[in-house]
């Protein structure tokens, strides 16, 4: 009779090791979502906070939702140490090229320093940025994260170059020539003569009569970031390690 009977324990108390194997694993991966959830509120809170406290210098505000896109991926890059200064450029994309799309952020202070007309690429839209490559020669701009470099004297003067940091969205920025300069077709005069602001080759060009106050603030590793609602916010697997 036991010789019928232990098959049966063996299994039984097999399968209930395994179910208690498979209760325990449910349990964990609650957990780890529980937990997941709980940062990505507090994060959340934090950044919103932050957007709150920000001092507007009177400019226009940035939205909501693109300045948290730019934060946090502030936080992941500074971090990690690609960047070390606590300075945020947000470029919206989303909005017409006849307004200040360009944010210079202070996150020490909480305060917006400057608030700017920016181009866009002649291949990337004409009043309204839509299509955007990491080609060379595409004469689009790239979207995404990138790391402030040096300043050089180029064609338009003083220029800022600029390390993407996400691998096939903006990784072949400096290759491409990519960098922040002045341009004198990035102007209210400019937009009134031609119904809209003038386009570069890629490059985020800014007012002349800017440039090199913004580029001597921001240069030097710190965070600039380049957005757009085509594109989801998934930085941290394309990021350059």
């Amino acid at each position: 009779m036991i010789y019928k009977i232990y098959p049966l324990f063996v299994f039984l108390l097999l399968s209930f090791g395994k179910d208690s194997k498979n209760t325990a694993d449910l349990k964990k991966n609650a957990i780890v979502k529980s937990i997941a959830k709980v940062e990505k509120v507090t994060v959340d809170s934090k950044i919103e906070s932050v957007y709150n406290s920000l001092n507007s210098n009177n400019f226009k505000m940035p939205e909501l939702k693109t300045f948290s896109e730019a934060l946090k991926g502030f936080y992941l890059l500074k971090e990690r140490g690609v960047i070390k200064k606590n300075i945020l450029t947000l470029i919206d994309f989303s909005l017409s090229s006849n307004t200040k799309r360009l944010w210079v952020i202070d996150l020490t202070s909480n305060t917006i320093l400057f608030n700017s007309l920016v181009a866009h690429g002649r291949n990337t839209g004409e009043e309204f940025a839509s299509a955007f490559s990491n080609l060379n020669s595409s004469f689009k701009s790239s979207l995404g994260f990138y790391a402030t470099g040096e300043i050089y004297q180029g064609k338009h003067g003083a220029s800022l170059r600029l390390d993407g940091l996400e691998n096939g969205v903006n990784d072949n920025a400096r290759e491409r020539g990519v960098v922040m300069h002045g341009a004198d077709y990035v102007s209210e005069s400019f937009i009134r003569n031609h119904k809209r602001l003038g386009r570069s080759q890629g490059c985020p060009a800014v007012p002349v009569e800017l440039t090199n106050e913004i580029i001597q603030l921001i240069k030097d590793k710190s965070c600039l970031y380049i957005y757009h609602p085509s594109r989801s916010f998934a930085m941290e697997e394309r990021l350059i390690s």
